[in-house]
């Protein structure tokens, strides 16, 4: 455990300490040491408090196997892997140790008899019993044979694992873990070969790693640690990859300890050196208590003690004549002045105390007795029978004399300093004497009743000064040189007054060495009667017998004390201490009863090394559960511990003479570069999501002067295009696109582009919108800094912005590879005072890889990444012979995919508005939202006094978090487009449920639920007291939304019920696939080839894919590489913690993949990665998409009506939303495809044999047979094969009934000559009814007032970021030119078999003639104003509603209107160069992207050289000419001689086949 609480204290008062760990920004790690116990805990029994919870030793070790490799993998140590596990602790460590395992044991019992008496059935196995984690159990020696498997099999088979040294010391290996490891740390010191920049990172949950990473004076040494949440609710994340990483940065930490005494400076008669200063840090550290001594009375972190300590450092270190820590030797004489200076803190916290006991005698006329007494508790009634006029009359007891003595010596100090006068006022005063006398008493109760003494005199006194300093002796000698005393221990549960450590600088402190307990000792030691059956059955009656020597040991019944502190596992555990002697003496005649197994686990152990050799060493076989490794290549060293003992005349202490810690590691952040200045104030810094209750240390950035008058040009100059660092103090490279002030931006401009006059950079002012996203920038830029980092910025006028480096990546060129930086897409703002120019950094190491051969050594595993059915496949590396033509040989395992399917709509999940949740409900809009974020009930009467600081009771659902932007799982979500609360069927439940359950709260709530505070005498008036409040609250956790999971608002995640529906679909579908795998070889391209080892960072593997809901993936990075899944969750990207701007800002979505591979659960169990781990096999393969709905789509405002014939959706009001709609095209389920065989597919891309041409054609005439509108939902959702924004609206609703058949083409009656009419798609129509007007009034019938809306304005609904000036643009990349179209459509011959030929398409849309009779008389549109045009269009786009495609300006009247009262008029020829619009949306894409590129260049299509050129689409109207019906491309292509085909050869293809 270490310093409770010290680890968020030091964190909050310096805020730049912890840092967020990112792929790209983890610093390079030469080291790295684990301190197993926290895993093995961890993974073993995570949460405490379920009595139901129950799991195998199997499980066990996979979750510890797990851990392990994910630890590895983030931090990927270059040369050194040590894990170390607590072995036997030394015997001060047990005391500590064994009142933890008392407590636990007495706990779990109690949480298993409260589940019980509730009726609640217990699994009939047992729990597991957490005390077993100690050395010599059974669990720990078949762990400990398991972690060497693991490392054996890790090092054959692992390449990471393969380049470094592990060394396991198990719990054989006497020790605590983490000082096991600062024992090596201090012998290779040592060592000749070391070196002084060695970069060190240690995991560990214990606080006072942070003391003994500070103890080494290594320059480069960070913790690492998992994400802290505190607060009642919070959770541990449940796996690993769930799990968020904080790296503590130690150099970081020791320039702000010399922020926190820089006064020292001017004031010390000799030279300030912050490595001593850090040395004395870590004593007053010990004074507040740890492992091995108990807290000072009145220290506690809690009651801001720390900042006290500092203080009285800061005024008594000048006037000494050096440091009190001497590298572990304590300077008694120092620290007896140190001592002395500190102890005014006991007479300042008793004045408290007795201000309470003058207002209890005031109030009550006596004295307090015992039970009134919350400060201790007394164990006999005489404590307080004290005559306080015989102390005024001096006659105390020999006992009272000596504390009288003790406490006027202290008096005496604190006023020599004072004039005769004032301290003869002081010495009369009864009011000082009765104070006096009330300190003596209240100290007296103290030993007496805290420590057993019966009675208190001077040997007391000196004996408590004597232990305790002996204590502080031992620890400082334990964190710097090593463990001094085996047996030593303190033998007291509390410690004594400051004011009475005194008189000891004279002491001579000695310790004797001894030897460390056997194992069977230690569970002895510390074990309770209840974890008897984890020692040998020999020694169970030791426990249990009364007729015993030691059974009084082990007491069923004990107390604890608060002592001060706030937590029930603060408490002090009092039990009895164990006397060695009579353990021993009681064990011995049970050693002859040991089997020779037990006899075994009861010895010491070495540690072991591993490291890899070539030599095949043979099988390793796993104990149990696991297979063998077939060739294992770890080479196994014994390490026993005295080789590690350092003698003292070598100890090295303090930073090593040849360190470099002004040499910049990249990741490791420093406060050097810049000017500052600090001071220390409250201003509620969020370094854990919650704002500190403390001090923190505040950073002012004092700005250059250089630019504090710089103009915005001179500042482009110096930063524009150049690679700087920014993010200070956690410095991170970045290259400036721009820089910008309020009025101006200045943006970057390579030399490859046009310069103007020889400058570097283009201007743009900062007006409108521009100029407001400016102050926003500037806003969030100081807000961040300040509330995050505890940074001043000062006055920011001029802000850099810069694409900082994302990762680096291989690359192939000329002289082989090399290493790229990858550089983010998405630049962010910093404030120019807070970046850096230039640094001195150490240069990055030589690149591993210097060709494709090393990179993909025969045997090494990779994923393909070719668009074929080989996408995602796992491939092994045969050969790279073929790598002078840029491919290796693989051999991959292909098998079909499952198709998973959306589940059914469930009805509790469908969502409803604030208003119809609330009508349901029986409330208004207004209770609702209140019920369901907080509602603090005070307790008690009403009353005006301050209600931050009175207790409340949470009496609201907690169902929505507006200000962390969270939303509950099942319960709420919100609205992706208008910002709304939306609530489910089961929350409406839940608040029904509610009303029923507190009628009364709900009444009073309804009246007044416009109050932000409500009284507890206001909701229950005549039952204050009765704790209907916290009834309520018990009410409250008893529900099943108490224990849902909370996600960030925007997210799409499948609920639990979903989940598996999805899980038990695929799993059938994987039971129907088995058997279908092909094992083929293939020649790929290396490009086409991924790994991981290629890339450093965040980059996506695939940067063309995208996720959505139900895709297939595969892992190709970390532990769970290989593993297949399904995306069940698509989480958007939030990290409120993070230290840099950007990752905060720009933080990617993660994505819940559920695995195949399904532990032996209740619950589905998934993966929470981020894209750069996964490949979308879905996307990859092109197979149908189960979810056409984008991410994040969570309302869709158009639906469609069964009896709709129009074009567009029909629109209806959203009532109900599901979270995700059932699949409306009744389509059936797409199955897997077969796998196609390898020598069709061959020929299949290289078209060389006759065969395949026949398979072609054969597959285009079933294809002309095919509706092309019915095979809509199951195109390949591809980039490659982009659909027009156009045809989403029809994607996920029921197919148009009659109006559009192919091949049943109808001429219309001649009676109506209208435009929609005459289209062969629209069969007999009835009429339209008429559309609303929008922009101008509307008269029934008035059929003329339907507005035809143009093609561009679908694109302005339906494409995301579409402005009128990206117009064509727009089209460009949506219909593209002749080769997009191919990839998109397919080659020539399916196009014309899925839209029909040319004659088809003649007849469907007319020739040129009948277009110009389709859409009437184009004379009104040759009378409008062209230059109006787009005036027009903005002001009818202002009147039509949102949830409707926007319509243009042009008048577009049905022809059975348009034709009256107009006279049809010429009109003029088109011309070239008239600008292309496009008005017609029923014209497919094909063959609008057909004309413009017959009219913007003379390419003739192969196949198409006797087709005229159609006539592009002008924006005026034109009356065309007749022509001739095309010609169908298929028969052209047959009246052609065919040409002789010349073989080709697959040197282009990505990959060829064997």
């Amino acid at each position: 455990m270490g310093v409770p609480k010290f680890f968020r204290y030091t964190s909050e008062r310096y805020p730049c300490l912890n840092e967020l760990v990112k792929q790209h920004q983890i610093p390079e790690f030469d080291n790295m040491y684990l301190d197993m116990n926290g895993i093995i805990h961890n993974c073993s029994h995570p949460d405490d408090s379920d009595p139901h919870f129950r799991i195998t030793e199997e499980k066990i070790f996979q979750d510890i196997f797990h851990y392990l490799d994910i630890l590895f993998q983030i931090i990927k140590p270059k040369k050194l892997f040590f894990m170390a596990i607590d072995g036997v602790a030394p015997r001060a460590k047990m005391n500590q140790q064994r009142g933890r395992r008392f407590r636990s044991a007495k706990e779990a019992e109690r949480l298993e008899e409260l589940a019980k008496a509730k009726g609640e059935v217990l699994p009939a196995e047992k729990r597991f019993d957490s005390n077993c984690i100690t050395p010599g159990t059974v669990f720990m020696a078949r762990l400990h044979e398991q972690l060497k498997y693991f490392i054996k099999q890790k090092i054959s088979q692992d390449p990471l694992w393969s380049k470094v040294k592990v060394i396991l010391s198990g719990h054989e290996t006497p020790g605590e873990g983490e000082h096991k490891i600062m024992d090596y740390i201090r012998w290779a010191r040592t060592q000749p070969d070391y070196d002084p920049n060695t970069r060190h990172c240690l995991y560990g949950l214990d606080a006072d790693l942070i003391m003994l990473g500070v103890c080494t004076h290594e320059p480069h040494f960070a913790l690492l640690r998992e994400e802290v949440k505190f607060g009642k609710n919070t959770k541990r994340a449940a796996t690993p990859e769930e799990t968020n990483f904080y790296l503590l940065h130690l150099p970081l930490l020791k320039e702000y300890l010399e922020q926190e005494f820089i006064e020292l400076k001017d004031k010390l008669p000799f030279k300030f050196d912050i490595e001593k200063i850090l040395d004395d840090w870590v004593l007053m550290g010990f004074l507040v208590g740890n492992d091995f001594i108990p807290n000072l009375p009145n220290m506690h972190i809690s009651n801001d003690m720390l900042p006290h300590l500092y203080r009285t450092y800061i005024k008594v270190l000048p006037t000494l004549e050096g440091y009190i820590n001497e590298a572990g030797i304590l300077n008694l004489a120092r620290f007896e002045a140190f001592m002395q200076e500190l102890a005014k803190i006991d007479m300042e916290k008793f004045s408290d105390i007795y201000a309470d006991l003058k207002y209890f005698e005031g109030k009550t006329g006596r004295r307090p007795n015992a039970n009134e007494r919350k400060e201790y508790k007394p164990n006999n009634d005489d404590t307080f029978n004290v005559n306080i006029d015989d102390i005024k009359a001096n006659k105390p007891d020999d006992e009272l004399q000596a504390l009288i003595n003790a406490t006027q010596e202290m008096f005496m100090e604190n006023v020599e300093d004072d004039d005769d006068d004032e301290y003869e006022d002081i010495d009369s005063s009864d009011e000082e004497a009765n104070m006096q006398m009330e300190f003596i008493l209240h100290k007296k109760d103290y030993y007496m009743n805290k420590l057993d003494y019966s009675k208190v005199t001077d040997e007391v006194l000196s004996d408590q000064a004597t232990c305790y300093v002996r204590a502080i002796q031992w620890n400082l000698h334990y964190y710097y040189r090593g463990c001094a005393s085996w047996c030593w221990f303190y033998p007291h549960h509390y410690a004594p007054y400051i004011s009475d450590i005194k008189g000891f600088k004279d002491l001579k402190i000695e310790f004797e060495l001894g030897e460390p307990f056997k194992p069977f000792e230690q569970l002895l030691a510390v074990l309770p009667a209840a974890s008897k059956n984890l020692l040998p059955t020999p020694f169970h009656d030791l426990m249990t017998d009364e007729d015993s020597p030691i059974v009084h040991y082990y007491p069923c019944h004990f107390e604890t004390d608060l002592n001060g502190k706030k937590n029930d596992w603060e408490a002090v555990v009092l039990i009895p201490f164990i006397d060695e002697a009579n353990l021993l003496s009681a064990m011995t005649p049970c050693y002859q009863r040991l089997t020779d197994e037990e006899l075994k686990r009861n010895s010491h152990g070495p540690m072991l090394i591993y490291q890899w050799t070539p030599d095949n060493l043979g099988p390793a076989v796993a104990p149990d559960y696991f297979p063998t490794v077939p060739q294992c290549h770890a080479h196994e060293k014994l390490l026993w511990r005295k080789e590690l003992e350092v003698p003292p005349e070598r100890l090295i202490c303090g930073l090593l003479p040849n360190a470099d810690p002004s040499l910049l590691y990249p990741g490791f952040p420093t406060m050097r570069h810049l000017k500052y200045t600090s001071s220390i104030r409250k201003c509620k810094v969020k370094v854990f999501d919650q704002p500190s209750r403390n001090d923190s240390m505040i950073i002012e950035i004092a700005a250059p002067a250089d630019q504090a008058f710089a103009s915005l040009e001179k500042v482009a100059q110096e930063y524009l295009g150049k690679v700087v660092w920014v993010s200070w103090p956690h410095l991170t490279r970045a290259k400036v696109l721009s820089v910008s002030n309020e009025k101006m931006r200045l943006h970057h401009v390579d030399k490859q582009n046009n310069n103007v006059d020889g400058l570097q950079y283009s201007t743009e002012q900062n007006v409108g919108n521009l100029h407001k996203q400016w102050i926003s920038e500037r806003s969030t830029i100081i807000e961040h800094n300040m509330s995050r980092l505890g940074i001043d910025l000062g006055q920011v006028d001029v802000i850099i912005h810069a694409a900082t480096l994302t990762g680096y990546k291989y690359v192939l060129s000329d002289g082989g590879m090399v290493v790229r930086e990858q550089w983010s897409t998405r630049p962010c703002g910093y404030a120019v005072q807070a970046v850096v120019r230039t640094v001195r950094a150490a240069p990055r190491p030589p690149p591993r890889f210097t060709s494709p051969a090393d990179a993909y050594p025969p045997g090494s595993t990779c994923f393909l990444l070719t668009k074929s059915n080989y996408y995602g496949c796992k491939a092994t590396v045969i050969s790279t012979e073929n790598i002078r033509t840029k491919r290796v040989t693989v051999r991959v395992c292909e098998r079909p995919e499952p198709a998973p399917r959306p589940p059914p709509a469930d009805s509790a999940l469908a969502y409803k508005t604030a208003n119809h949740a609330a009508a349901a409900c029986g409330i208004t809009a207004q209770m609702l939202s209140r019920l369901t974020g907080c509602v603090f009930v005070v307790l008690g009467e009403r009353n005006d006094l301050p209600t931050e600081t009175q207790n409340k009771v949470n009496v609201g659902l907690n169902l929505k978090f507006n200000k962390k932007n969270q939303e509950v799982c099942g319960y709420t979500r919100r609205c992706n487009v208008t910002g709304a609360w939306l609530y489910s069927s089961r929350c409406v439940s839940l608040l029904q449920a509610y009303a029923r359950a507190h009628p009364t709260l709900f009444d009073r709530l309804a009246s007044s639920c416009g109050n932000d505070v409500f009284f507890e005498s206001d909701i229950w008036p005549g039952q204050v007291g009765q704790d209907k409040p916290q009834e309520v609250s018990k009410w409250l956790k008893a529900q099943a939304h108490a224990g849902a999971p909370k996600r960030e608002c925007g997210s799409e995640v499948l609920e639990p019920e979903e989940m598996r529906v999805v899980l038990e679909d695929v799993k059938k579908q994987l039971e129907e696939l088995k058997g279908a795998e092909t094992n083929v070889t293939l020649h790929i391209k290396w490009n086409l080839l991924y790994t991981a080892e290629l890339e450093e960072g965040d980059s996506p593997a695939d940067p063309e894919a995208d996720f959505s809901l139900l895709d297939r993936v595969v892992v190709v990075r970390g532990a769970d590489k290989g593993a297949r899944g399904t995306v069940v969750g698509v989480v958007r990207g939030a990290a409120p913690a993070a230290v840099r701007l950007a990752d905060k800002l720009h933080a990617p979505p993660s994505y819940q993949v559920m695995l195949d591979d399904q532990p032996l659960t209740d619950e589905p169990a998934y993966l929470r990665l981020s894209g750069c781990s996964l490949l979308n096999v879905t996307w990859g393969r092109g197979l149908p998409r189960a979810a056409p709905q984008p991410a994040f789509a969570n309302v869709n405002p158009l639906r469609s009506r069964p009896d709709a014939r129009s074009a567009f959706a029909a629109y209806s009001p959203p009532r109900e939303i599901l979270s995700r709609p059932a699949d409306r095209n009744n389509a059936t389920t797409c199955e897997p495809p077969k796998p196609e065989q390898a020598t069709n597919l061959l020929k299949n891309l290289l078209k060389i044999s006759a065969d395949g041409q026949t398979d072609n054609k054969q597959n285009h005439k079933a294809t002309e047979q095919s509706n092309w509108r019915a095979k809509e939902p199951t195109r390949q959702a591809s980039p490659d094969n982009t659909v027009h924004p156009f045809w989403n609206i029809f994607v996920g609703f029921p197919p148009q009934q009659n109006w559009r058949k192919e091949n049943h083409y109808k001429k219309p009656p001649p009676a109506h000559n209208n435009e929609w009419t005459n289209n062969s798609n629209f069969n007999n129509q009835p009429p339209l009814p008429p559309y609303p007007t929008f922009g101008q009034p509307f008269t029934m019938p008035g059929p003329s007032q339907i507005p035809f809306p143009q093609f561009q304005t679908f694109q302005q609904r339906n494409q995301f970021g579409f402005s009128a000036n990206q117009e064509n643009r727009s089209r460009n990349q949506q219909f593209g030119n002749q080769e997009p179209r191919n990839q998109q459509f397919g080659n020539q011959e399916p196009r014309n078999q899925q839209f029909g030929n040319q004659e088809l398409r003649s007849q469907q849309f007319g020739n040129q003639e009948p277009r110009s009779q389709q859409f009437g008389n184009q004379e009104p549109r040759n009378q409008r104003n062209q230059e109006n045009r787009n005036e027009s269009r903005n002001q009818n786009n202002r009147g039509f509603p949102q949830h409707l495609p926007a319509v243009g300006a042009v008048s577009l009247a049905p022809s059975w209107v348009a034709n009256q009262g107009q006279s049809a008029a010429p009109a003029p020829k088109p011309t070239a160069a008239a600008p292309e619009k496009i008005t017609n949306p029923f014209v497919p894409l094909q063959v609008q992207t057909s004309r413009r590129r017959v009219k913007n260049g003379p390419t003739i299509q192969k196949g198409l050289e006797g087709v005229k050129a159609p006539v592009p689409i002008q924006p005026a109207p034109t009356v065309l000419q007749p022509t001739a019906p095309p010609v169908n491309s298929q028969q052209q292509r047959n009246s052609q001689k065919p040409k002789k085909r010349k073989p080709r050869i697959a040197a282009n293809l990505p990959f060829q086949l064997e």
